[in-house]
Order: structure tokens, then sequence, then C-alpha cells
């Protein structure tokens, strides 16, 4: 709570575009000084950089802001930044889904009801006055299925991989004290890469190959584009049904795979066709964050000293993500999971990957988090969702 004595907190707009835009970027910098877990997104993916071919989401020429409205707020106590969040309204969410939901997101703030209740009754009016009805976050800007979201509850001893949150554990405190509830859980289960792939999966599998129709490949990087267009294509199939899910455009997908591009590793991306038709797409990625994340020093932990790390380091990161995996409707229930998981777990293995994070699953997504706990993986981490009326 607010303490007696304390400046009042004041909060600062600062629209899309608005030259103030690098304040916002900030915030999370000064809060999470010295936290040796904590792991943000590189400046440019937030503002943009000519050099590395990215057009930061935080700006107007991110291909999300064709579909949405957006504005930042950041909270001040004298010139002490102490919180920040968004509000938007994601048009292609709410046309798709038939809803009007106002979202808040890139949530920080100290330990204050004060500055937290400043900063989202901010964001609440923002979204009330373009009509919306319910008020849910947080996002990135917003909770569609591709965006970082959620607030982490479980798992704070452990450092987020590639395009998680981080945050402390008085976050979920803050929003439930403001009045907003549970709207969804999602997790990340944890697998030991060294060991070895269960029998009972390595059996399904080889009877699968067995299987003249079935026939598995990996990504060709020659043809990058194309192959990103065809992962969309069978990852808009495969999660229609999960919640939050919004399809990802060609732009979005363009986007995402210039912030992967540097550490993709082919052979953990693989694709599994049944009579010539694609049928499912199971990809990991290496995770930049054990480069990425800041080492608190004296000489700083800009842009290009983590991007030099991560180029020294690439090629012997130790961790993974799986980052998508899906199978069309059609096509389920045929061992395919089985097939995907031992193919890429013993690529992951001889290459020296120790560890593989599998995230986000939506608590609701039974099958995925059924075929998971088939291969041994466990959970050790949480988010939640939340929102409320307007």
């Amino acid at each position: 709570m607010s303490a007696a004595g304390k400046a009042p907190v004041r909060v600062e707009e600062i629209p899309l575009g608005g030259r103030r835009i690098a304040a916002f970027v900030d915030v999370p910098w000064r809060l999470y000084r010295g936290d040796p877990h904590w792991t943000p997104p590189l400046r440019a993916e937030l503002l943009g950089s000519r050099i590395l071919g990215l057009d930061g989401i935080l700006t107007p020429a991110h291909p999300y802001h064709r579909h949405a409205e957006v504005t930042h707020f950041v909270a001040w106590r004298g010139d002490d930044a102490v919180g920040r969040v968004s509000a938007a309204v994601n048009h292609r969410y709410n046309d798709y889904h038939g809803e009007r939901i106002g979202f808040f997101g890139f949530f920080e703030s100290v330990d204050d009801d004060a500055v937290a209740t400043a900063l989202l009754d901010k964001a609440r009016e923002w979204v009330a006055a373009r009509g919306m009805t319910v008020f849910r976050g947080p996002g990135e800007y917003s909770t569609a299925t591709h965006e970082r979201m959620g607030v982490l509850i479980e798992g704070f001893q452990y450092p987020p991989v590639v395009e998680l949150t981080h945050n402390p554990p008085y976050y979920g405190r803050l929003l439930e004290r403001y009045g907003l509830g549970k709207a969804i859980d999602l997790y990340a289960y944890h697998l030991d890469a060294t060991k070895p792939v269960p029998k009972r999966v390595v059996v399904l599998a080889e009877r699968v190959r067995k299987r003249q129709d079935v026939t598995v490949r990996s990504v060709v990087p020659s043809r990058l584009g194309e192959e990103v267009a065809l992962i969309i294509e069978i990852y808009n199939d495969a999660w229609s049904e999960n919640w939050g899910f919004l399809p990802i455009t060609d732009e979005e997908a363009a986007a995402l795979a210039d912030t992967l591009k540097t550490i993709v590793d082919p052979g953990l991306i693989r694709f599994a066709y049944v009579d010539g038709q694609p049928a499912a797409v199971l990809g990991a990625f290496p995770d930049p964050n054990c480069a990425l994340r800041p080492r608190w020093r004296w000489y700083g932990d800009s842009d290009a000293i983590r991007v030099a790390r991560l180029m020294l380091t690439r090629r012997h990161l130790p961790r993974t993500r799986l980052l998508f995996f899906g199978i069309r409707p059609p096509f389920r229930n045929q061992g395919l999971d089985a097939l995907l998981y031992d193919d890429v777990l013993s690529y992951g293995r001889g290459k020296g990957y120790k560890e593989c994070d599998i995230s986000l699953l939506v608590e609701t997504n039974h099958l995925i988090l059924k075929a998971s706990e088939s291969m041994g993986a466990h959970r050790y981490k949480t988010w939640r969702v939340y929102e409320m009326p307007v």
C-alpha cells in the first residue's frame, strides 16, 4: 500500500509513435536491477533496428498496428519511474471472436497498490472509452496465442526462455487486489533432454515410421520463407480451437521469423506428411536467453553487448524451447506426436542440448499436456491471464 509521505503517483500517457516511448521501455530495467533471472527482449525488438532489420513492436511500422489501437502509460513518483502498462484494442482479435475485449499489457510495477491502481485505471478507462466490455491481460499488447502473455504465478526460481515473461511474486496479488480474476492458466513443462526417450514413445514412433503413407523432413533453410508459410498454415489449422487463438498473418510470421532466424537450428524443426499432405509440425529453437540475460556489469547490457554474446555462443546453447507443435485435426491420434518428438529429441541429444522447455500450453489443451507428460516432461511454471468487466 502507498505509505503516507510518499510523493503522489503521476501517470504519463505516451501514444504510439510518441517521442518518449524509450521511457516506457526503460521502466523494467529499473525495477529488475540485479535480478538473476529476468531476461528482457532486445530493445531493437521493441523500438526497431535498421541494422538488425527489425520493426519494433512499439513502433507504428510493426504489422501489429494495422489492426489495433494502442497507447502506453508510465507511472512516476517524482523523477522515479515506478511502473508501466499498455492499453490496446486488437480489432482483428475481437472480430475473429465476436467480442469486445480491451487488453492491458507490458505490465510492470513496484510492490505498491497505489501505483498498480493508477496504471490499471488509466488503461481500463482508455478501453472503456472505445466501447470495450471486458478488461483482460496482461499480455504483450493483447493475449493472442502468439504473443508473450500472462503473469508468472509459479516457478519464480527458474529463468524464462525466449518469448516468455518473468516477474516478481507480488504481481498476481496486485492484479487480484485490483479486482481482476482468473481467465486462464498457461503452463510450461521441463524435459531433461539428456535422458533417453521413454520406451513406449520409441515403440510407437517406430510403428508409425513403418507406415508407407507417413514421411518426415526437416526445415530447409534456403527456403525459409516458404517453410515459415507452411508452419503457419499448419499452426492456424491445428490451434484453431485453443483458448485465445488468433490466426497468424503472413506479416506477423515474417516478423517472428526475423527475431528467431539468428538462432534457428533446422534439425529442431520437423514436418510430418501423410499421403503427401502436410499433417503436423514440431519446432524447437535454441534458447537465446542463455546469452541475452543481463549480467549487470559495469560495462552495461546494451543490445550490442548482448547480441555479441549471443553470436559467440549461439552454436553452443544448452537449452531449447519447443515453441510450436500442431497436428491438424484429421491426422490426430495416429502417433505423429510420438514420431516427431522422438526425431527431434534424438537429434537434440546428438547436438548436445541438455534441456527443453515446452510452452506455452493452455490448461484446457489436454491432448498436448498428455503428450508432453508421455515424453517424461513435468510442469514447472504457471502463468495466469486475468480479466474483469470494464
